[in-house]
C-alpha cells in the first residue's frame, strides 16, 4: 500500500488570507492523521505567505505520526530544521512570485551547494528528499549528493491528463518517463516519492508504479473537504490509491 502524506499548507493560506487564528493547521494534521494519512507536509516558504514558524513546532510537538518539512536550501529555514528535527525535509525550489512550486530542483546543476546542505540536515538525524523532475540525470545526482529520497514532480502528469486524458500519448509518455526515473532512483537506493497536482482523477495510473513509496497531496484534498470534510476527503483518495 502507497503512503500518503498530506500536505496542509492551503489550512494556513485560508487562515493568512484574514490574518486569524484559525482553521488550526494543527487541528487540520490531527483530522487527516485521524482518516489514515500517513505524515503531513507543511512548505516553510521564506515569504511566510501560508505555514509560519510557530505552525512548524506546533506541528512538531501534536503530530502522531511523521512531519516532512518542505524547504528551500536557505540558511534560516535550514537552522529553523535542524532546531525542529522534522522526520523528514524535502528541498525545493522556490520563486517569490510562483503560485505554486512550479519545477523540480536542479540537484545536477547545485551539486556542491546541495550536498553541503544534505549533510548538515542528515547529521542532525534527518531523513532528506530531493524534489525533482522525473529525470535520470537528477535522479543520478541526487545519489551522488547522498540524498535519502527523491520526490519526483508530477505536475507535468497531471497537466497532460487534464488536457489531453489519459489515452493520450503525451499523457502515456509522461508516466513512462516517470516509471523511468522511478525505477533509477530504486536502482539508486533511493527511497520513492511523487507528488504535485495528484488528485481524485489522476492518481490511478501512477498507482501501478512499482516501489513507490508515498505520495504528497495537498491541493485537491483541502479542496474536497470544503465539500465532504477533511477526514472524508482524505480517506476518499486514500481508497482510490489501492491496487
Amino acid at each position: 500500500m502507497i503512503k500518503l502524506g498530506v500536505n496542509i499548507d492551503h489550512v494556513a493560506t485560508l487562515r493568512q488570507a484574514r490574518k486569524e487564528i484559525f482553521p488550526s493547521v494543527v487541528k487540520a494534521a490531527a483530522l487527516c492523521e485521524k482518516a489514515g494519512a500517513n505524515s503531513i507536509t507543511a512548505h516553510l516558504r521564506e515569504d511566510r505567505r501560508h505555514i509560519q514558524d510557530k505552525d512548524i513546532y506546533d506541528l512538531r510537538q501534536s503530530l502522531k505520526t511523521k512531519l516532512n518539512l518542505e524547504m528551500a536550501v536557505n540558511e534560516e529555514i535550514i537552522n529553523i530544521a535542524l532546531d525542529v528535527k522534522p522526520d523528514y525535509v524535502c528541498l525545493v525550489p522556490e520563486k517569490r512570485m510562483e503560485l505554486t512550486t512550479e519545477g523540480g530542483l536542479d540537484a545536477a546543476g547545485q551539486k556542491e551547494k546541495l550536498a553541503k546542505a544534505v549533510a548538515k540536515l542528515k547529521r542532525a538525524g534527518i531523513i532528506v528528499s530531493m524534489f525533482i523532475d522525473p529525470d535520470i540525470a537528477q535522479t543520478d545526482a541526487c545519489k551522488e549528493i547522498q540524498a535519502d529520497c527523491v520526490e519526483l514532480h508530477t505536475g507535468r502528469y497531471a497537466r497532460c491528463f487534464k488536457e489531453y486524458g489519459a489515452d493520450s500519448k503525451e499523457f502515456k509518455e509522461e508516466l513512462e518517463r516517470i516509471r523511468s526515473a522511478s525505477a533509477k532512483a530504486v536502482e539508486n537506493g533511493l527511497i520513492l516519492n511523487a507528488g504535485h497536482g495528484l488528485d481524485y482523477d489522476n492518481i490511478k495510473p501512477i498507482c501501478s508504479i512499482a516501489k513507490m513509496n508515498e505520495f504528497n497531496i495537498g491541493f485537491a484534498i483541502i479542496a474536497e473537504s470544503v465539500f465532504s470534510g477533511l477526514e472524508s476527503a482524505v480517506k476518499k483518495i486514500k481508497d482510490l490509491m489501492k491496487i
